[in-house]
């Protein structure tokens, strides 16, 4: 098949930016997705690109899409495979987590292994964020605690938790691709103790956790703390990221409205994990 491969160039490219970018493509018929250093290339059929108003693919009226640059390549086929397969490297955390795709072999023994195959490359390690998360899973004693991965993306932090002994987890994500590639991954990597549902923040109306995970952008965190607080058991934790440095005391302060004592962050790359108990 034919294809044509975009890419979108930004010079200062957020997360938050790339998922933005990858999820307007995907709902207009682009089928793969490779993440880059300064944006995001997308593939998709000719004969889809060809039926499409370029206009759909137009981020000019979006003031933060301001300088991006659109570039166009022809290719006559495509293997995703063997396209993940050359950009996607095992991700290591704390020499105590790896992170790999199945298409991985020969890789070096540690004592948590992960397998995402990623549809949309998020949540594979590789992004400053879901490393801390990871690093903050493997420094919290989890075993026998109900937990709450909120925004889960492919699943990767609900899967640590269930390695970490977490007896019951509930992953939560408001994109379809995200519910389905979670449940993917969870079978690829035999576990069985977390239950998937598409949907927001409402979904946890009732309903209580021991830990609450949330890898998210500022401002959705900032809207949910609320609920996040009211669904958190006492002496419970809550665990974000998705967060600048620089944003690190908007967070503190919304969390210090309803009561949730601040222990600790991470940083890594001007990204920041922080940790609040309820007391």
């Amino acid at each position: 098949m034919e294809y044509k491969a975009l890419y979108f160039r930004i010079d200062e490219i957020s997360d938050s930016a790339r998922e933005i970018i990858i999820a307007r493509l995907y709902n207009i018929g682009f089928e793969g997705f490779l993440e880059t250093e300064d944006g995001v290339v997308g593939y998709i059929p000719v004969i889809i690109y060809d039926k499409i108003n370029t206009e759909e693919i137009n981020f000019y009226n979006n003031p933060d899409f301001k300088d991006i640059a659109i570039e166009e390549e022809f290719i006559i086929e495509k293997n995703w495979n063997e396209l993940w397969e050359k950009s996607y490297n095992p991700v290591v955390i704390d020499n105590k987590c790896i992170i790999k795709t199945s298409f991985h072999k020969n890789t070096p023994k540690h004592k948590y292994e992960i397998f995402i195959d990623p549809k949309m490359s998020f949540g594979t390690g590789h992004h400053e964020t879901t490393a801390l998360m990871i690093k903050e899973i493997l420094d919290t004693g989890l075993k026998g605690k109900k937990v709450l991965d909120m925004g889960c993306g492919t699943g990767v932090l609900a899967i640590m938790a269930s390695k970490k002994g977490a007896s019951d987890i509930t992953a939560i994500d408001i994109n379809d691709w995200a519910h389905k590639n979670t449940i993917e991954n969870l079978k690829t990597n035999n576990t069985t103790n977390v239950h998937v549902y598409k949907g927001d923040v409402s979904l946890i109306a009732g309903k209580t956790y021991d830990i609450i995970l949330a890898n998210i952008h500022l401002n959705v965190l900032l809207d949910d703390i609320k609920y996040y607080q009211h669904s958190l058991n006492t002496e419970g934790l809550l665990i974000l990221s998705g967060i600048y440095k620089s944003d690190l005391n908007k967070i503190k302060k919304e969390c210090f409205k309803y009561s949730l004592k601040y222990i600790s962050f991470k940083e890594k790359n001007n990204w920041v994990s922080v940790k609040f108990k309820k007391t």
